[in-house]
């Protein structure tokens, strides 16, 4: 979750939504995203809303998860006024931050509020991100006996220079450790992975990929280092300190990555995610990228009901301020226009295996989609099932297809 939030309209101080959001609402799938803002260290690279102990002042963690369940029923109060039908969650997902910085006592009673205000739908999906060495048998045991079914660990490389370089503090051969105690546990696992960091040879992402698919997770994510303003990476990148991504050598990493995993038997399924089977592909992600409603609960979450998307005060004070005294936390919202609506799901579809209907496209990009099949940019079966579905080198390319389908 970047930390800067957009400029928008101000949102009401009761959160009150406009009788539009629950036009269909019984047709879209409802989440909710928990998010827990704190971290022992901040890295280098991260641009997310969190914080360490000594940017807390005056903040008290263990007040958060009371906090967090003042909001819950916020919600829920909101999408009754907005009559908006009842509807269980089918994805809750805890991330950060590190969310299990907090006891494992504190995320299960934060997901008993979700169950107790909306009810958990049958087969729910349940994750929390964490840190390898955040965890251990008991805490993992502990969030599966409350009702989590997923965990996803921020690897991030297993390469020791790569790992300093971004300012991760875990040692490589926790990630075996953890990897078993959680499936011990009974829960399926994810490994995230980053690559393009600066002085990180294609030697090195290799040995990162082979160590990830060694541990035979369920589920693997790699994204490229976005080196993002403000951040401490990016102060040393204009002092000369490191160097600056590289991204022809990027795409080769991404080439690497989709052939270790395609070998290993993982499909791809988003521009960035990997699954050994649709089962185990990350539902509550996909939602974001399919257009579901979702609530996000905390400092600087987005959340997005029936077109109308808004986000909270960042700061975890004005957030505990604004709770406490019964008001939402909403700093601004935007209620989105049908174009801008259409815009979108081009942008966040064509990511995706399914693809993107051609039927969303105006004329202007049904025509192009011809002459990005000529160009190897989409797949040219799919496309005449009526579906834009991305080649390996259209997802190296896929901002310039959306360019391109949106006739930009």
């Amino acid at each position: 979750m970047p930390s800067a939030l957009p400029l928008a309209d101000p949102a009401p101080a009761d959160g009150a939504l406009p009788a539009s959001v629950a036009d269909g609402a019984d047709e879209r799938a409802f989440g909710v995203y928990l998010h827990v803002p704190f971290c022992r260290v901040r890295c280098g690279y991260c641009d997310f809303n969190t914080y360490t102990a000594t940017e807390l002042r005056g903040v008290r963690r263990e007040d958060y998860p009371a906090q967090a369940a003042r909001e819950i029923a916020l919600a829920a109060q909101v999408l009754t006024d907005a009559a908006v039908p009842a509807r269980p969650a089918s994805t809750v997902f805890f991330g950060g931050g590190t969310p299990t910085m907090l006891p494992a006592g504190d995320l299960a009673g934060m997901l008993a509020a979700v169950r107790d205000t909306w009810g958990l739908a049958p087969g729910v999906e349940v994750t929390t991100e964490a840190n390898p060495d955040s965890v251990d048998p008991e805490y993992l045991a502990t969030l599966r006996e409350a009702g989590f079914t997923r965990v996803s660990f921020g690897m991030q490389s297993a390469v020791p220079h790569v790992l300093a370089t971004l300012e991760r503090t875990h040692d490589p051969a926790r990630i075996p450790l953890v990897v078993r105690w959680a499936r011990e546990a009974g829960l399926d696992v994810s490994l995230d992975l980053i690559y393009g960091t600066p002085g990180e040879s294609l030697d090195d992402w290799r040995r990162s990929l082979e160590h990830a698919l060694a541990q035979e997770p369920d589920h693997l994510s790699a994204y490229a280092l976005i080196v993002e303003d403000g951040t401490k990476l990016a102060r040393q990148i204009r002092r000369g300190e490191v160097a600056e991504p590289d991204d022809d050598l990027s795409a080769d990493m991404y080439e690497l990555a989709d052939a270790a995993m395609t070998d290993a038997g993982y499909g791809w399924y988003e521009v960035s995610n990997w699954s050994r089977s649709p089962e185990h592909r990350s539902r509550h992600n996909l939602s974001y990228w399919q257009g579901a409603d979702w609530w996000g609960v905390g400092p600087g979450a987005h959340s997005h009901v029936g077109g109308v998307r808004w986000w909270n005060v960042k700061h975890p004070a004005a957030y505990a301020d604004r709770v406490t005294a019964g008001a939402s936390p909403a700093a601004g919202r935007e209620t989105l226009d049908t174009e801008t609506r259409r815009v979108e799901r081009v942008l966040l579809e064509t990511r995706v295996r399914d693809g993107l209907p051609t039927s969303a496209l105006d004329e202007a990009g049904r025509r192009a989609v011809a002459g990005l099949i000529a160009d190897g940019l989409v797949e040219p079966a799919a496309a005449l099932r009526g579906v834009v579905v991305l080649t390996l080198r259209g997802r190296l390319l896929a901002d310039a297809v959306v360019r391109r389908l949106l006739d930009e």
